[in-house]
């Protein structure tokens, strides 16, 4: 994608249409590879999403952390038009941000939302005027990054741990609570609370 008409409007039709079963296996597998390596990087992504975010497109925003929307942002899993199913981790991801019925009357309508509905379903974190969609973003990101590194590395494992399969969230919590404690980060955080100035993180 690029400019103002699209996030990425999803797939290149012709380069699939002609598929095995094998092979849209392989397909798919490689896009959750690299999906999941988005969903678990351990610096947040934010998606600025603008013009059409469809298909894959709509599957690659959900992976980021974070979902900022244009107001001319359309998304959409138009899949079932094409007699297939979301490839990309669409299926699950969908129904994490927005519930199973809206997830399923998404999927299997392939209706396209705006991003003022994308807002109400909880799709997107906000919406804002195109011009602002990067100042947003670096908005956004610019608060994070004056956090503890090690520390939102800890919250996107403690957070994805909670929809991974064979994956108790709450003991991931655990665990990572106690690791943080054993960081440069904790001690000079609770430090600077306790001495009523700006913390200094370094990220060890």
């Amino acid at each position: 994608g690029s400019g103002a008409k699209a996030f990425a409007a999803g797939a290149d039709i012709a380069e699939f249409a002609h598929f095995n079963a094998n092979e849209g296996c392989d397909l798919s597998a490689r896009g959750h590879h690299i999906f999941n390596t988005i969903e678990h990087y351990p610096k947040p992504v934010i998606a600025a999403v603008n013009g059409f975010a469809l298909g894959g497109g709509c599957e690659l925003a959900m992976a980021c952390h974070i979902r900022v929307a244009a107001t001319n942002a359309k998304f959409g899993q138009p899949e079932v038009n094409l007699g297939i199913i979301p490839g990309y981790g669409g299926t699950q991801r969908l129904v994490q941000l927005v519930g199973k019925g809206k997830a399923l009357e998404l999927l299997m309508t392939a209706d396209i939302i705006g991003a003022t509905e994308a807002l109400q379903l909880g799709l997107v974190n906000h919406v804002v005027e195109p011009e602002q969609l990067m100042p947003k973003c670096i908005e956004i990101l610019k608060k994070i990054s004056s956090k503890a590194p090690l520390a939102i590395e800890k919250i996107i494992q403690c957070v994805n741990a909670h929809f991974a399969n064979n994956n108790n969230g709450f003991d991931a919590e655990i665990k990572y609570f106690g690791e943080c404690c054993d960081t440069q980060d904790f001690k000079e955080g609770t430090t600077a609370f306790l001495e009523k100035r700006a913390a200094k993180f370094v990220g060890q």
